[in-house]
């Protein structure tokens, strides 16, 4: 916002300065959306923002259900339901709704919901305060109950203090708060019967935690390629991912996909670092450790290589897609988080952190922590004295 305080200024901007500042964000496709949609507006909209839901989800590129209906709402007045995480979180249990939420049936119910009951004054008021109850309120674990505002409405609250009740009493019976249409079926809202619900959650047994798929694990191998006598100073070697699936569009050390027995890993990554620089000693290859990072549904594990190009001539050939950049340029670089981590684990900063090969990793002074004043005064303690005699030595206490 700072940077770009208007669409125009954003639609202005180049995509390689949009994934720069939005580095280390994660989801670098909203970066390049928000840019999208802000040249579309600029260019083709007249400068002028979509102010229905329906348009804003038709015209601009991400703009999806909740993200159209949020705008609208609260930027325009129009009075649209929104349905998050959040409010997902609120209607269930307001409704005890004990079916799958992620399922098509229950989302469009969800939805209906939502729209019958945003206010028509305030309905950007109403959807902020739906998603700040399940933010704050309402929440997954150990829920607010006696501090909601709509504890009175909340069947599921009703649910637990009936059973809480009978439990007490020691009385027969069950009760049925949420009523549904007569039908010989079981309610498709409602809980199937044979997957009970754990009583001891309370409230927080709405929603139903959805079933999510692990994340798929894949490897690849990547070198850092440095340039210690480079014009200028020492550089690193850093190439552009293509312009779609992940990461699109960063930058990064060279790399290369390999199975999980990482059989010919090496030859495989030396081929990929001469198709960018032409001839390098293999034997200069070092294996330094590995970094695991996890995407949303990626869980990907770095085997990190180093390789410093001394004793030779500078390389100056640049193709397309190659950049050689100083330390401090790779800091503020369009790079990922998952970079940063391999890079961190070249410079030796972290020893422990990352899986340890062979070789050493030791910090250099200058980035460990501090000792605190307890362990000064026993480091000075146990500190061998130097004799002050010793020839090119200086003793402790001068």
């Amino acid at each position: 916002m700072l940077k770009w305080p208007t669409l125009q200024d954003l639609a202005s901007a180049s995509l390689e300065e949009v994934n720069q500042l939005w580095a280390g964000l994660g989801y670098y496709s909203r970066g390049r959306r928000l840019q999208e949609g802000a040249r579309k507006v600029v260019k083709e909209l007249g400068g002028h923002v979509p102010r229905t839901a329906e348009t804003l989800q038709r015209l601009l590129p991400g703009v999806g259900r909740y993200t159209a209906g949020a705008i609208a709402s609260i930027a325009f007045g129009q009075v649209t339901g929104v349905v998050d995480g959040n409010v997902v979180r609120v209607l269930c249990r307001v409704r005890v709704i004990g079916a799958d939420p992620g399922s098509t049936l229950v989302s469009q119910q969800l939805w209906s919901l939502a729209q019958q009951l945003v206010d028509p004054a305030w309905p950007g008021d109403f959807n902020q305060a739906a998603m700040e109850l399940g933010a704050t309120v309402c929440t997954p674990q150990h829920p607010l109950c006696s501090q909601c505002p709509v504890q009175s409405l909340c069947r599921a609250h009703q649910r637990v203090e009936w059973k809480q009740l009978l439990a007490s009493q020691s009385l027969p019976g069950s009760l049925d708060v949420e009523e549904c249409a007569p039908s010989t079926e079981q309610c498709r809202l409602c809980a199937p019967p044979a997957e009970p619900w754990d009583q001891t959650l309370g409230v927080a047994s709405f929603p139903r935690k959805a079933s999510r798929r692990p994340p798929r694990e894949e490897y690849s191998a990547t070198c850092v390629l440095e340039q210690p006598g480079a014009p200028g100073g020492a550089r690193i070697l850093l190439v552009q991912r293509p312009n779609s699936g992940l990461l699109a569009g960063l930058w990064e050390f060279p790399s290369v996909t390999m199975e999980p027995s990482g059989q010919c890993q090496r030859k495989a990554l030396l081929q990929e670092l001469q198709s960018w620089v032409g001839p390098l000693p293999a034997t200069r290859l070092c294996h330094l450790g590995q970094v695991v990072h996890s995407f949303s549904h990626i869980k990907l594990t770095y085997q990190v290589y180093g390789l410093a190009l001394t004793g030779q001539a500078p390389v100056t050939i640049t193709p397309p897609g190659v950049r050689w950049l100083t330390r401090e340029e790779f800091r503020t670089a369009a790079v990922s988080t998952a970079m940063k981590k391999v890079f961190r684990v070249y410079e030796g900063q972290h020893p422990g952190t990352y899986k340890s090969s062979k070789r050493s990793q030791v910090s250099p002074l200058s980035s460990r922590k501090k000792p605190s004043p307890g362990q000064q005064v026993l480091d000075s303690f146990f500190r061998p004295i130097i004799p002050t005699d010793a020839p090119g030595l200086t003793s402790v206490a001068q």
